[in-house]
């Protein structure tokens, strides 16, 4: 076990599409998955992530591995095409002081009461 501390949960931008870590968004998976099919893609890319972190020092696994691991989030929608069709671009690993979300997330940060309806 490790001797970081996780939150239970990360704010989650008014629109759904990302969480934040550390001042960053990460996209969140498909809402339109049904519960068993992201049950299953979940299994498989932890199972992946295992799979990283026990071929360390054989590349061609490690390869192997980590195209499981990219393959699992891209099923799950958080990377590759985007799963919202209003045109608005992936902010995906981007410095949410950066985006669109800013004024909402410093908002967020310094305690402030949040308007759910707007990023901006």
């Amino acid at each position: 076990m490790s001797g970081r501390a996780k939150p239970t949960s990360y704010p989650e931008t008014p629109d759904g599409r990302y969480f934040v870590v550390r001042g960053r968004l990460w996209r969140k998976s498909d809402p339109a998955l049904d519960k068993e099919t992201k049950a299953r893609l979940v299994k498989e890319l932890m199972a992946a992530r295992r799979a990283v972190r026990q071929a360390k020092g054989d590349q061609a696994k490690l390869a192997l591995a980590r195209a499981r691991v990219d393959d699992a989030k891209i099923a799950l929608g958080e990377r590759g095409k985007v799963w919202w069709d209003d045109g608005e671009p992936d902010l995906n690993r981007h410095l949410v002081k950066n985006t669109v979300y800013a004024t909402w997330f410093s908002q967020l940060s310094a305690g402030e009461p949040i308007n759910s309806d707007s990023r901006v």
